[in-house]
């Protein structure tokens, strides 16, 4: 499990449905499981996303690890796609906030 801070003013664009909504856009398929959001796409068999308050979300996946490249390398991209989308933050700011702590 991945938890991920949201940028600061960036929860009324995934709060309600809208994370939902998100999901849908980025991997085509959702559904839920109590407060949770669950999906799948690419090498992702799946993937469980649910907000911590307003000030970060948790990220849970399962990976299958017996993809061809072009499979893994679109699958990495939408992910990161999805999480600045969610988050606010590029991939590389992620990484910088994650060495920080």
């Amino acid at each position: 499990m991945n938890e991920y801070d949201i940028k600061r003013g960036h929860f009324d664009k995934i709060e309600g449905d809208k994370l939902e909504i998100l999901m849908k856009d980025s991997f085509g398929n959702v559904s839920k499981k109590g407060d949770k959001l669950v999906s799948s796409f690419g090498a992702m068999e799946n993937i469980t996303v649910w907000c911590m308050g307003k000030k970060s979300i948790c990220v849970e996946t399962k990976m299958n690890t017996k993809v061809d490249d072009k499979t893994a390398s679109d699958t990495i991209r939408m992910y990161n796609q999805f999480l600045e989308r969610v988050t606010g933050f590029t991939a590389k700011e992620r990484r910088k906030r994650t060495s920080k702590n």
